[in-house]
């Protein structure tokens, strides 16, 4: 009888253990969708506030473009608002809110972990999208309608593979060289992200993140068009790939080169 206990909580402890697992599976699942239907409505109604609420509106538009006044504040507003939801992936304890970020982190994980990534996280994260876009445009109807491919397909994945290359290199570099200051990162990364921004606007929305521009390409019909797939999908995705495969290319030359030090002085 002994023996037999023995040999049951081996089998109690491992199958606590896949429980606590599965939870924490879904708590990070419910996490991405409600951190994605968050950001995707933020960006909108950062515009809307400036634009009313700051009283620098359409007549403050030069050009066709924002004023300097009211991009500033934009830009800022923008920044405070990637400190919200850093915080909030903080508390989450790694909800997120685009598949890029996870993306790069399912490269350097085991086919499990991966496997959850690309088959749960991601969608997670697009339907939480979805339904933020669907949520904003049926209560602020005059919101707008996101993002737009405005150059060629070439230039435009071309533009959004390099901006997510540049994001996702800054986020690999923060983590190896700034492991435990919260807000030095943070602010870095914030940063890094509003200059992209304002680099690729222009061009195709300054996107960087596929979950946003699916929500918005869906609630305008054209979610599986050409242009959408190879500018905000395919070309962000080869740009992280790259990315993860430089970075660690790097880190482990600069790795073997630290440890040829060590044998030579030894």
């Amino acid at each position: 009888m002994a023996a037999r206990t023995g040999e049951r909580k081996p089998n109690q402890k491992t199958q606590e253990n896949r429980g606590i697992k599965k939870v924490e599976k879904i708590r990070v699942l419910i996490s991405d969708f409600i951190i994605s239907m968050m950001w995707v409505c933020s960006g909108p109604l950062i515009n809307l506030f400036v634009q009313k609420n700051l009283g620098i509106g359409k007549g403050h538009h030069l050009h066709g473009h924002e004023s300097p006044t009211a991009e500033i504040m934009k830009e800022a507003v923008t920044i405070l608002n990637l400190f919200v939801f850093a915080y909030l992936g903080k508390v989450s304890k790694g909800g997120a809110y685009n598949p890029l970020t996870v993306l790069a982190a399912a490269v350097t994980e085991d086919f499990d972990q991966s496997l959850f990534i690309l088959g749960a996280r991601i969608p997670a994260q697009v339907f939480g999208s979805i339904y933020g876009v669907r949520f904003l445009i049926n209560t602020i109807p005059e919101i707008g309608r996101g993002p737009k491919l405005n150059v060629d397909i070439h230039w435009g994945a071309l533009t959004e593979g390099l901006l997510a290359f540049s994001i996702v290199t800054v986020s690999l570099g923060l983590t190896r060289s700034i492991p435990g200051s919260f807000f030095r990162k943070t602010w870095i990364s914030s940063v890094s992200k509003v200059i992209l921004h304002i680099l690729g606007s222009d061009l195709t929305g300054g996107c960087m993140n596929p979950a946003s521009a699916m929500g918005w390409a869906y609630a305008r019909g054209d979610h599986i068009t050409k242009d959408h797939i190879v500018v905000y999908w395919l070309a962000p995705v080869v740009g992280t790939l790259f990315a993860v495969l430089i970075f660690r290319l790097l880190f482990q030359t600069q790795k073997k080169g630290k440890e040829g030090k060590k044998t030579k002085s030894e």
